[in-house]
């Protein structure tokens, strides 16, 4: 197999008699002869969240993120001797407010609910259940006392919702003795038809995403400060027909796993002089120009070598911790062999959750790689992101790249 991304190219009088690399020790390891720019942050330094109004700049340093654990220890019981008499309106306000982390219809299907979620039971009769008051309020504050697994929120001691409106939610659920009536089949999350994406991604008519492709095949042949350019060392495109489905990769003189992203960044460095930054429009052009190259090609990332195999296993173990004010794993959100939505959003299993990125963002109007992907996934259960190119961001990558082994790239996807 050849790399040919990592041809270093001899300047003579005839500029690109290129030297073919050899097959590294470990094909799943970087080649040591690959020119990469070693020192500096490849994103934007000191890393700052996105400007959008979506991506507050809160800090939740308090709580869990993929790089350190600060689970706060689960509540002690909380003791009622009469029945909670709370406010049963303000609780179905509550149960309805999306600034409280998605609100309880996120996961939960409610009278007259519009879109509601089916991650958690049905509550439409759980007036009806038999449950104490006590045993509501506590479940609650702090569900991981009766399941340390839950994938409900510790709405009380996460600080989510005062003891007071808690009890306010606990008087709301207990009216509820009448199963829902849907207004539409769509309200119903058992009758929602799972969506399938039908549009051409690779048509530019359909996918605004292939803009930054054409972007990425120009600066491919745009010379950089050093004055040299992408193709005056790779001068065959066609030479790139499977580069892309073997990445990420362990980077031995980084000590961790870098995708194309990063690759770019830190090649362009050495060779080019460029500075395409992680998720800047050039960076993510010439990312997705280089797998548009391999499109049509069965992923193949290697896992041979034991610091690659070492990676999977620790993104396999981060996609299990729960992080974040809500307390939410990758996989309660994204488990193997479920039918789940969080209100109106389907939430994908991880087979086919890799082959099309970066991918164009209709709900944004911007293209997003992976690693863009995961920090707004850290940003959604209220957990402080990464910068990109974070180590733990490379083995999540890697866990998934080579979970979807065998499948077809096609890139730029498209998505809602």
């Amino acid at each position: 197999m050849q790399y040919p991304l990592f041809t270093t190219a001899l300047s003579g009088l005839t500029l690109l008699i290129a030297l073919s690399l050899q097959q590294p020790t470990n094909a799943a390891e970087m080649s040591l002869e690959v020119p990469l720019e070693l020192e500096k942050p490849s994103y934007a330094a000191p890393w700052k969240r996105y400007s959008h109004s979506r991506w507050k700049r809160t800090d939740w340093k308090d709580f869990s993120n993929m790089r350190y654990e600060r689970s706060l220890p689960i509540a002690k019981p909380h003791k009622f001797e009469t029945p909670i008499r709370g406010n049963p309106e303000n609780g179905k306000k509550l149960v309805n407010n999306r600034k409280r982390g998605g609100s309880c219809l996120a996961c939960h299907i409610f009278p007259d609910a519009s879109l509601p979620g089916n991650v958690g039971p049905d509550f439409s009769l759980i007036g009806l259940w038999g449950r104490s008051d006590e045993r509501l309020f506590n479940y609650i504050y702090d569900p991981r006392k009766f399941n340390p697994y839950t994938v409900m929120p510790p709405w009380g001691k996460h600080k989510l919702f005062t003891k007071n409106e808690i009890k306010d939610i606990v008087s709301y659920l207990k009216t509820l003795t009448k199963a829902s009536d849907f207004k539409t089949p769509e309200d119903n999350p058992a009758n929602r038809p799972i969506p399938i994406e039908t549009r051409d991604n690779l048509d530019p008519f359909e996918n605004p995403g292939m803009f930054t492709m054409e972007l990425g095949e120009e600066l491919f042949t745009t010379s950089g400060p050093t004055g040299k350019s992408c193709q005056d060392c790779h001068s065959d495109e066609n030479a790139f027909s499977t580069w892309a489905v073997t990445m990420p990769k362990f980077e031995t003189r980084l000590n961790k796993i870098i995708g194309i992203e990063e690759f770019v960044t830190r090649h362009a460095r050495a060779t080019t002089g460029a500075e395409y930054l992680a998720q800047s429009e050039q960076n993510l052009g010439l990312a997705t120009y280089l797998r548009y190259l391999a499109n049509g090609q069965i992923i193949a990332v290697d896992d041979s070598d034991e610091k690659t195999q070492a990676a999977i296993k620790r993104g396999k173990d981060l996609t299990k911790r729960k992080i974040g004010q809500l307390n939410f794993a990758c996989m309660d959100c994204h488990a193997m062999n479920t039918n789940k939505w969080i209100r109106g959003q389907y939430l994908v299993k991880p087979l086919g959750m890799y082959d099309h990125f970066p991918t164009y963002r209709t709900s944004r109007g911007e293209i997003w790689d992976i690693r863009k992907r995961f920090q707004w996934c850290n940003v959604s259960v209220r957990a402080n992101e990464l910068p990109p190119d974070a180590p733990e961001y490379g083995d999540i990558e890697i866990y998934l790249a080579t979970f979807n082994n065998g499948r077809i790239l096609s890139v730029p996807g498209i998505r809602h």
